[in-house]
């Protein structure tokens, strides 16, 4: 089968996140020097980026199914950035409740600057009330405070001395040294909903949704009218296998193109770190990463 229509590809880390029914066994007792490697690899082959989740603590009960590592993202990209020269560095996603956009602004502005360049901020509204109470901070009214703190984002970033006034968040008159040394840090958004969706197009550069059928996800994209360079990022529908399999590799990659993903969320067959690695540079010599 020839390649599908041009996608740039990118590695949904392993090991800092755990999912059941989706992580490998390996990942269980995997190190971060694992990850370093698998980095590399990534970096020296042209993928676009590579990914790391937050939650702070997930309770035991939906751990169960939402898993119950997460790697800090600040941490874990910082030390990955310092591995590593090219391969872009994506939250998947924070969750924006859980922080001020002053917060991040500083925090991975700072990321921005040591990794020359190379943040995407992945943002989410987040779901999971048990951890809100934890830290805190308020649930019910999370969605518009959401949309306020893009806003608060989109005016801070790259700015040494920002400015905003809003519905839930205002500032001034303070300096931010440093800040994100990109004019523009790629705001992408995650979710499940249309709402998601559509807050993406408004206030943000991208769409990055899980657990949604290739189909739902389509009938979407068709109704909404997305912005010049809009950013679409969809997994395959199954984990690929260009070892064994490189032909259904590329028709998973083709059923991405067809719906309008940009950026594919490669995930793989995997039993160890080397056979990731394998797996990365299989896919790579039958569809070169761009």
């Amino acid at each position: 089968m020839s390649a599908p229509t041009a996608l740039r590809l990118s590695i949904p880390t392993p090991v800092v996140t755990t999912l059941p029914g989706v992580s490998s066994p390996w990942e269980q007792t995997g190190t971060i020097e694992d990850v370093a490697r698998i980095a590399e690899v990534g970096d020296r082959l042209g993928y676009h980026h590579l990914s790391c989740s937050e939650h702070v603590g997930v309770p035991a009960d939906e751990a169960v199914r939402r898993g119950g590592r997460y790697y800090d993202p600040l941490a874990t990209l910082g030390y990955i950035a310092a591995r590593t020269s090219r391969i872009r560095l994506a939250t998947m996603v924070l969750v924006l409740g859980y922080h001020h956009p002053l917060e991040i602004a500083k925090r991975y502005g700072t990321l921005d600057v040591v990794s020359n360049g190379r943040l995407i901020l992945g943002l989410g509204v987040g779901t999971l009330k048990a951890e809100f109470d934890l830290l805190d901070v308020p649930f019910e009214d999370r969605g518009a405070r959401a949309d306020d703190a893009l806003r608060a984002l989109r005016a801070s970033l790259s700015q040494p001395v920002p400015s905003y006034e809003g519905e839930f968040y205002s500032f001034g008159g303070l300096k931010i040294d440093p800040c994100a040394v990109q004019d523009k840090v790629p705001l992408w958004i995650g979710g499940r909903t249309r709402r998601s969706l559509r807050r993406a197009i408004a206030l943000a550069d991208a769409w990055c949704p899980f657990g949604l059928k290739l189909a739902q996800a389509k009938e979407w994209l068709e109704q909404e009218e997305l912005p010049p360079g809009f950013e679409v990022l969809l997994p395959p529908a199954r984990p690929l296998d260009p070892i064994r399999d490189p032909d259904r590799a590329l028709e998973e990659l083709a059923a991405l193109a067809e719906v309008g993903t940009t950026v594919a969320s490669t995930w793989f067959v995997h039993d160890s770190p080397e056979h990731f690695i394998d797996q990365l540079e299989a896919l790579a010599a039958i569809y070169p990463p761009s």
